[in-house]
């Protein structure tokens, strides 16, 4: 049990340092490392605990631009309720192997089509925003996850960078708050829960603040994909591990499925540092021309 602490420890660091960077990641690197060895009945309610204020502190520090995003986020929060009290009921009631099956198999397409950059503006936002706050609700209660989603959708509406982060801690304070309830309704914050809490705020209280550091050393995007490719082969690897004890795969073919992931995201990153290249060479010509012309005036 003390190497599992150490290892959930250790994982909530990485975790925290990626949320503090980017404003969203903690759980959706936490969860597919820490199902490794915890189920979701015992994972989620530590989980929740900890994201409430976490989410509260996103919120806080980009409280001025919640004035410009809060009427466009109301749809989704509205959307959350029916969803949260669903997926709740989901994780009560459900067999642990085949909820992370489920967690891992709704995650991976998620992840690898935020990897690929693919936005698609949704112009319907009121009605898309009810039914889109309801699936996020369901995935959220169940797997404590709602980033990726979540960041899929605001890039998709042109939420500029302050906007976007302000979104993000309106949106998840309200699904872990709501979630909260809901695991309080059914029963579901038990003493194991409770003691991986110490384990955890140690992580978080360093690793946020840490991740506000760093991000302002490096590409925002850049290290958000390197995170994204990350979580992708995570989620792939435990996937694969699942195929066998629930007799969907019953040989190591099962791996792969990680092996398929692995190839697919090492082209999008090739694709991805090639444009970089590509664009940083583009800028390096037009300031060299822009330099020239300045001199032959």
């Amino acid at each position: 049990m003390d190497a599992q602490m150490l290892a959930l420890g250790a994982i909530t660091l990485f975790a925290a340092t990626i949320n503090g960077a980017l404003g969203y990641g903690f759980s959706s690197i936490t969860v597919p490392l820490a199902l490794l060895f915890l189920s979701n009945r015992v994972l989620n309610p530590a989980l929740i605990i900890i994201e409430v204020p976490l989410n509260a502190y996103v919120l806080w520090v980009n409280r001025r631009e919640v004035g410009s995003v809060w009427r466009r986020c109301t749809p989704m929060i509205a959307g959350l309720v029916p969803g949260v009290l669903i997926g709740t009921l989901m994780v009560s009631q459900v067999n642990p192997d085949w909820l992370k099956l489920c967690t891992f198999t709704i995650l991976l397409p998620l992840i690898l089509l935020q990897a690929a950059g693919i936005r698609r503006q949704v112009r319907s936002e009121r009605s898309a925003g009810l039914a889109f706050g309801a699936g996020v609700g369901i995935l959220y209660s169940v797997t404590t996850i709602s980033g990726p989603p979540l960041a899929i959708a605001l890039n998709n509406q042109g939420f500029e960078k302050k906007e976007f982060r302000a979104a993000l801690g309106l949106v998840r304070l309200a699904e872990s708050s709501m979630t909260g309830l809901s695991y309080l309704m059914y029963g579901l914050f038990a003493r194991e829960s409770a003691g991986l809490v110490p384990w955890i705020v140690p992580s978080v209280a360093l690793g946020v603040p840490l991740g506000a550091f760093l991000i302002q050393r490096l590409k925002a995007e850049t290290f958000r994909r390197l995170c994204m490719s990350f979580d992708a082969w995570i989620v792939a690897f435990g996937l694969s591990k699942l195929l066998r004890p629930l007799r969907i795969v019953e040989s190591n073919a099962a791996f792969l499925l990680l092996a398929g992931v692995v190839v697919l995201d090492a082209w999008m990153l090739y694709r991805f540092f090639a444009a970089q290249a590509e664009a940083e060479k583009a800028q390096a010509a037009s300031a060299s021309a822009s330099i020239e012309v300045r001199r032959s005036d």
